[in-house]
């Protein structure tokens, strides 16, 4: 893995973070700044995407599980708490079904438990579609600003801009079928986990239905939804979200 980029900052009790569809690890510098003061901060940058763009990308939901697993393996980790955004919160689920053990609590944040996303701005097959004629420059910037109510003019929005700059059409492709052959419904039942829901009450890639069955369907779950933010809550409203999932994980 001397390719892959893992952010590892902080002491104490480990957090891993799994970043989503056209993110990075430092799309968390936020979180990162927040938690290393008193945590164990771990956010790997997915094969393909961000500071790892220079690798072979992954084309399965479980294969990128595996890849998270097999780093937390590496570092010798035995329990963490495990926070995942949109695509790595399908991944997060992934990683619970395989090692759900060493899950001490979960956090889904805008997320869903179907690949292909009902009720998306679009389907994947749509984005697909569009990535192949537009290119990647233009799809690249269309679909980001979707991810703030702001939309481009969010303060941390070239964060978005970063994460893309080497990320090839393969890899996003690769992703986005990743995603449409994933489903975690059946799994939701099993996940015993203490699970915290996390939603923006604007974001169109993940509607209400999406964190609602979540919600539903693992047993030991809460929902706490942010008004007026988008996809990326973590980035529109930082502080807030810091001290939700702070008073979340030490509970």
């Amino acid at each position: 893995m001397e390719k892959i980029y893992i952010d590892d900052v902080g002491s104490g009790f480990p957090l891993v973070l799994v970043h989503g569809y056209l993110g990075s690890s430092e799309m968390w510098c936020n979180q990162r700044d927040f938690f290393s003061k008193s945590c164990r901060v771990i956010s790997p940058a997915l094969p393909g995407f961000g500071e790892s763009s220079n690798v072979q990308s992954l084309d399965s939901i479980n294969k990128m599980a595996q890849f998270v697993i097999d780093i937390i393996d590496q570092k010798k980790i035995e329990k963490f708490n495990l926070l995942g955004h949109s695509m790595g919160g399908m991944i997060v689920q992934e990683i619970t079904k395989i090692v759900g053990e060493r899950v001490n609590k979960l956090i889904c944040f805008a997320t869903g438990s179907i690949g292909e996303i009902p009720g998306r701005f679009e389907t994947i097959d749509e984005t697909r579609k569009k990535l192949k004629i537009d290119g990647i420059d233009i799809s690249f910037s269309r679909v980001p600003k979707k991810w703030f109510v702001k939309g481009d003019e969010d303060k941390n929005y070239y964060l978005c801009k970063n994460a893309v700059e080497n990320v090839s059409l393969e890899t996003a492709d690769n992703a986005l079928i990743a995603m449409k052959n994933w489903s975690g419904i059946k799994n939701l039942q099993n996940i015993k986990n203490e699970t915290l829901i996390v939603w923006g009450d604007k974001d169109t890639s993940y509607n209400f239905d999406q964190v609602d069955t979540l919600n539903k369907n693992i047993k030991n779950s809460r929902l706490e939804i942010f008004k007026n933010c988008s996809h990326n809550v973590h980035l529109e409203k930082s502080n807030e979200f810091n001290i939700l999932v702070e008073k979340f994980i030490n509970q």
